[in-house]
């Protein structure tokens, strides 16, 4: 089943074109990889699919709706869900309520429940701190609920994005470089970590990274941008020998 089908997706800031015409079909199950040098066009294709930029020319559908040119808030209620390359945690907020805020997105109360504390308010918020503590639990963060998100070591700040992320429930999760500044041991974690995700949510993943380790190790299928197009696409093999990815991230052709 195709989940995700991007057609002729075109981006322009100003005079620069950012993304030319990108097509995806994602089924679902998959965990692609999105490689590239530096300013390809990779984050532009997530702030486009995640609603924060409206594409210049252009098709998104998530199964049969079109999505291109929602609202954020509205994606992310219809099954997307993403991370940042620079980490957007509530610093001050501890673990436990910087999940529970990325729940209200899917929420079922009407406000007025909330101002009379209703019934189905309190069986709500029941639901959403125990689905938080779940979550946690599952990061093995439960015993950190109270402290501050600003006050975890670099890597948890990154799982518990992951985990805030999760908290939406989504169909689709976008990952953007979530290995950025990790250690090695860190990285090995961190692909353990994102295949433990997969299956267990059963989520269709998408991972845009510039540490090739982790893609080459755990993304069956990669597509390669250089200047906002498509280069080459294919199984890590394939990219590893093609000779417009060699060029493009060594600037010259192999002798």
């Amino acid at each position: 089943m195709i989940l995700l089908t991007v057609k002729d997706l075109t981006h322009h800031f100003g005079g620069l074109c950012a993304l030319s015409d990108y097509n995806l079909e994602l089924k679902a199950d998959e965990l692609l990889g999105i490689i590239g040098p530096n300013g390809a066009g990779k984050t532009t294709i997530f702030n486009l699919i995640t609603g924060v930029y409206k594409p210049t020319k252009g098709s998104i559908r998530l199964e049969e709706t079109e999505i291109s040119g929602k609202r954020p808030n509205a994606i992310t209620g219809l099954g997307i869900a993403r991370t940042f390359q620079n980490i957007r945690l509530f610093s001050e907020l501890s673990l436990l309520d910087n999940i529970r805020i990325a729940h209200y997105a899917k929420t079922i109360y009407h406000p007025l429940s909330a101002l009379f504390q209703t019934d189905g308010f309190g069986s709500e918020e029941t639901r959403v701190l125990n689905h938080s503590r779940e979550l946690l639990a599952f990061f093995g963060l439960e015993n950190e609920h109270q402290t501050s998100a600003k006050n975890l070591p670099y890597g948890l700040q990154r799982q518990l994005e992951i985990a805030r992320a999760l908290a939406t429930k989504p169909k689709i999760l976008l990952l953007d470089e979530p290995a950025a500044g990790m250690n090695p041991k860190e990285i090995e974690n961190l692909m353990t970590l994102i295949a433990k995700i997969k299956k267990e949510f059963a989520l269709t993943i998408i991972i845009i990274e510039h540490q090739m380790r982790l893609v080459m190790n755990i993304c069956p299928r990669i597509q390669v941008l250089n200047f906002g197009t498509v280069i080459a696409e294919g199984n890590p093999k394939e990219i590893q020998t093609h000779q417009g990815v060699i060029n493009a991230y060594l600037g010259k052709k192999l002798k």
